[in-house]
């Protein structure tokens, strides 16, 4: 990846963080929801690019990189102005962009992703791809119900519902290279393995997703135990199978992060049943919730992407993990709530994106010294 586009994605990125606290400096902020900023920044304009540039072949930035990465910020802030018919429009660019990808990468029909003899992580690739191509034309379509024709009606059924709708991609995404660095495909059970994880994940999001569209508090507690089992099944798969490699430390910690969210996410459910149950008494859980999810699982396989290149770099892997994990977990969901926290968060992300990023590859370095 060009230094260019990482210059490009890091202020994407750090934006997005930035729109998370600007309710802190913004009077009247319920009027402008900077949510919608914060997580289509991350997830659609900057995750979106990424795992376009990583599926295309080379490192040159392509074109149709570029025309998305363009077409998806303008889709942000006509989302976030609340110009829902330019916005429709640049929905369903964005996803013919990403069909065109997916299908010079792979096919028109997604016949690899129902042949039990492809790499696994081929199918996670090619189900982030169509996970996000969906992700666009139903944010679309919610739009163009909910604006104008009111054929359906879901409380649940808006555009900020698709916080999970353009972060699975992500995960996918990840996932995808998880498993490519997995050895033991030679073995008929482990195929087996990964087969059956690869479709209870992605089968279960789905349902999950519906349950939240119909409100299914029990079913939603139940797919997510599934969907924590899938994951451990996944991790564990990873630490036997995984090459040792240091992509695998940041990768080994983005799993962390995703075991983290799964409890969270399932404890957040689980407080509906209490009998003092309100929303506001447990946002600060769903806050906790979503910044590990965005900028710790998701940014811990997207920084992986960026670099995938150039490993190994020169960098000291524990700080920057532990800065990582300081930020998202501590720093990020309290500024939120204290302002002087948000400063401090920024700072910890910045550190975090600038060291994964640009950090020199090992043989620069050696060279230079």
């Amino acid at each position: 990846m060009s230094s260019a586009l990482r210059w490009v994605l890091m202020v994407t990125m750090a934006t997005a963080l930035a729109f998370g606290f600007m309710h802190h400096l913004v009077p009247g902020s319920n009027l402008y929801n900077f949510e919608r900023l914060h997580i289509f920044l991350f997830n659609l304009c900057s995750g979106g690019t990424i795992v376009l540039h990583y599926t295309q072949p080379g490192r040159r930035v392509t074109f149709k990189t570029i025309t998305f990465m363009a077409v998806s910020l303008a889709f942000a802030l006509l989302a976030f102005f609340h110009l829902y018919l330019p916005s429709v429009i640049a929905a369903f660019v964005l996803a013919i962009i990403v069909e065109s990808v997916r299908i010079q990468r792979f096919s028109f029909f997604p016949k690899g992703i129902f042949n039990p003899g492809q790499p696994v992580s081929l199918k996670f690739h090619q189900a982030s791809l169509l996970c996000l191509s969906c992700g666009l034309v139903i944010s679309a379509l919610v739009m163009i119900n909910n604006t104008w024709l009111h054929l359906v009606s879901f409380p649940k059924l808006k555009l900020d519902t698709f916080f999970l709708g353009f972060s699975f991609p992500l995960s996918l995404i990840t996932m995808a290279v998880m498993f490519s660095f997995m050895k033991g495909d030679f073995s008929r059970n482990l195929r087996w393995l990964k087969n059956i994880d690869f479709w209870v994940i992605n089968l279960g999001v789905i349902i999950f997703f519906l349950f939240i569209l119909y409100e299914k508090l029990v079913a939603q507690v139940i797919i997510t135990w599934i969907l924590f089992a899938a994951v451990v099944l996944m991790y564990f798969l990873y630490y036997r199978l995984g090459r040792i490699v240091q992509q695998k430390r940041f990768l080994t910690s983005g799993m962390f992060f995703l075991w983290y969210t799964a409890i969270t996410g399932i404890i957040y459910i689980v407080l509906h049943f209490t009998p003092d149950y309100s929303p506001q008494h447990s946002k600060w859980l769903l806050r906790m919730h979503s910044f590990a999810a965005l900028y710790g699982w998701n940014l811990s396989g997207l920084a992986v992407i960026c670099r995938s290149h150039d490993f190994p770099i020169r960098l000291n892997d524990r700080l920057i993990i532990t800065i990582h994990w300081l930020t998202a977990i501590v720093l990020a969901p309290l500024g939120t709530y204290w302002a002087p926290a948000a400063p401090a968060a920024l700072g910890g992300y910045l550190i975090v994106l600038y060291m994964m990023l640009f950090s020199r590859t090992a043989d620069k370095y050696q060279g230079r010294a």
